[in-house]
């Protein structure tokens, strides 16, 4: 064998192309199925948020009503927002668009993603529309009826971990007694309706 050949088959090995490649053609592309999660009847159908996603769902908020208050308070040089601007403010949390947020499987179990939420697995399914933001949406009205708008703009003030600790935390939090981030042992969100 000459060296100019040997050389180039070293190199072709080396380089990952095999005999296999060059003499019998393509090598089979590498193939991944990735599931889209299977969601209950409860998760496609009901107008409430499931029970295991109500601690995800908190922190989805937590961190909206968080990003729209600290980007009003940023319009009036950083100072606190008048009573009726915060109220308008946290309407308006509560009222947008939530179409960035869906469900993912992640380790074999679903969890909300989206803004806010670190439980993101980068090569899987994610549904998105459907009930996903009017739950978020209907959930957020419900936080802001039962803490108050005063309340919630004073936990802001006092920073994000004070924020999802009223609303996600506290004694009628939907992460009470479970982890941060994690899903909730079941528990009733009063009012949701």
């Amino acid at each position: 064998m000459s060296p100019a050949l040997a050389a180039w088959l070293a190199l072709s090995l080396l380089a990952g192309t095999g005999a296999q490649e060059t003499c019998g053609g393509p090598p089979a592309p590498l193939s991944r199925s990735i599931p889209a999660p299977q969601l209950s009847p409860e998760e496609q159908l009901s107008p409430h948020m499931p029970e295991s996603l109500r601690c995800d769902a908190c922190h989805a908020i937590a961190f909206q009503i968080e990003e729209q208050l600290r980007r009003a308070e940023g319009k009036v040089g950083r100072k606190a927002l008048s009573e009726s601007d915060y109220v308008e403010v946290l309407e308006r949390s509560c009222s947008q668009g939530w179409d960035s947020y869906g469900v993912q499987e992640v380790a074999g179990e679903k969890r909300l993603v989206g803004p806010g939420l670190l439980s993101q697995e980068p090569m899987s399914v994610m549904v998105m529309g459907g009930p996903w933001p009017g739950r978020l949406s209907k959930m957020c009205h419900s936080y802001v009826g039962e803490r108050g708008e005063a309340k919630i703009y004073g936990a802001h003030r006092r920073g994000p971990a004070a924020l999802r600790e009223l609303l996600c935390h506290g004694e009628k939090g939907a992460c009470a007694g479970g982890k941060a981030g994690g899903p909730s042992p079941p528990k009733a969100l009063q009012n949701e309706l």
